[in-house]
C-alpha cells in the first residue's frame, strides 16, 4: 500500500513564479477568451469576478468591459486561489495545441499527469513535489527541440507545464531509498 501523501499549495502560490506584466497578460487572455468557453468555465469565472473583482463604476465587476477589469482582476489573482484556478483553466483551454504539446512532452518524460482535458481548477491547488532534474529551463529547451516550429514564449510553456502537471517546484522529488541508505551510513 502506498502511504505517500500529496501536499498542495493554494493556486495563488503561482504568483511567486510570475512577473506582474505576465500575470496581467494571462488574466487579459482569460477574460477575453471567457465568452467563447464552455458554460461551466465561463460561469465559474463570471461568478468569481462578480464576487472578488472590484471595478470602479460597476457594482458587478463581471459586467465591466474587459480592458477595465484586467488590472483589478490581476490584483485579485494575487490573493484569491479560486480565481487563479478559473483564470488558468480558461487560459489553458484557450491554448489547446500548446496544452496538448506540453502534456505530450510531460508524458514522454514520464511525469504523472491528469489527461490534458481534465479540469485542474477542481483540484485543491498545486502539488509541491517537482520531479528531480526537471528545471524550467530544461523543459523549455526540450519543448523547443520537440516542437521547433511552435512559436510559444518560455513564460507560456512554463505556465502550461505548471498547469498541466499540477505542480510547483517547492520540493524536489527525492529518491527515498538512497536517502535512507545515506542516513544509515552517516
Amino acid at each position: 500500500m502506498d502511504t505517500k501523501k500529496t501536499h498542495f499549495l493554494p493556486f495563488h502560490a503561482i504568483n511567486e513564479f510570475m512577473r506582474p506584466d505576465y500575470r496581467k497578460d494571462v488574466v487579459r487572455i482569460a477574460l477575453q477568451a471567457a465568452p467563447s468557453m464552455p458554460d461551466d468555465m465561463r460561469l465559474s469565472l463570471d461568478r468569481l469576478v462578480k464576487k472578488v473583482v472590484k471595478v470602479p463604476g460597476f457594482r458587478d465587476g463581471s459586467k465591466a468591459p474587459t480592458p477595465l477589469k484586467v488590472k483589478p482582476a490581476a490584483e485579485a489573482f494575487e490573493k484569491k486561489p479560486d480565481l487563479v484556478g478559473a483564470v488558468l483553466a480558461i487560459w489553458a483551454q484557450s491554448k489547446p495545441e500548446l496544452r496538448q504539446q506540453v502534456y505530450d512532452l510531460l508524458v514522454e518524460k514520464e511525469w504523472e499527469v491528469l489527461p490534458a482535458e481534465a479540469n485542474r481548477a477542481k483540484l485543491p491547488g498545486f502539488a509541491t513535489v517537482w520531479p528531480k532534474g526537471q528545471s524550467f529551463e530544461d523543459l523549455n529547451q526540450a519543448f523547443h527541440e520537440k516542437y521547433p516550429q511552435v512559436d510559444a514564449s518560455s513564460d507560456d510553456i512554463t505556465l502550461m507545464v505548471v498547469w498541466v502537471s499540477g505542480r510547483l517546484p517547492y520540493e524536489i522529488e527525492s529518491d527515498d531509498a538512497s536517502e535512507s541508505e545515506a542516513a544509515e551510513t552517516t
